[in-house]
């Protein structure tokens, strides 16, 4: 069966005055961007089965300003996530589910999507390369199970960046 596999970066975040990183929340292009995404996803791509999602107040809110109602589990470890914690973290997912959604950070998804993907010299494979700007998704599909994700086992379907 094959898996649909969607790396997203939160949206733009603001930068409010003795706010935590961890606790920034999304400014308003970053609420307008997700929901933009959200839109794309549900006319574009097969329904999420399951979200995997920073605990990081601008990844929250991106999620809900996406309006996927998909089942979530928040992971601490996204925040700061190198590319190994986010294969792992993919690999352990549910075989039931068909398609994940990240909501995470950059360098890790990016890194991630980069590692993934079987072929680097698609147009999409170049622009995520080049930049993987706020609120953007790396769309991978793989031919196999999640626990068998690994370097160059997927296919980078599209990298859409919604504005």
């Amino acid at each position: 069966m094959a898996r649909t596999l969607i790396l997203m970066r939160h949206g733009k975040s603001a930068y409010p005055a003795g706010t935590e990183d961890h606790e920034r929340p999304l400014a308003p292009r970053g609420k307008r961007e997700a929901a933009l995404a959200g839109t794309w996803l549900r006319a574009h791509q097969p329904p999420i089965d399951a979200v995997r999602c920073s605990t990081a107040t601008r990844t929250r809110e991106t999620l809900a300003a996406t309006g996927i109602t998909a089942p979530v589990e928040f992971e601490a470890g996204i925040y700061e996530a190198t590319t190994d914690y986010l294969i792992e973290l993919i690999g352990l997912t549910d075989p039931a589910v068909s398609t994940l959604l990240v909501i995470g950070h950059a360098p890790g998804l990016p890194w991630t999507a980069w590692d993934l993907a079987a072929t680097h010299d698609t147009e999409d494979a170049l622009r995520l390369s080049r930049k993987f700007p706020t609120s953007a998704l790396a769309v991978l599909r793989l031919s196999g199970e999640w626990d068998r994700v690994g370097s160059g086992t997927a296919d980078l379907v599209t990298f859409h960046v919604p504005r």
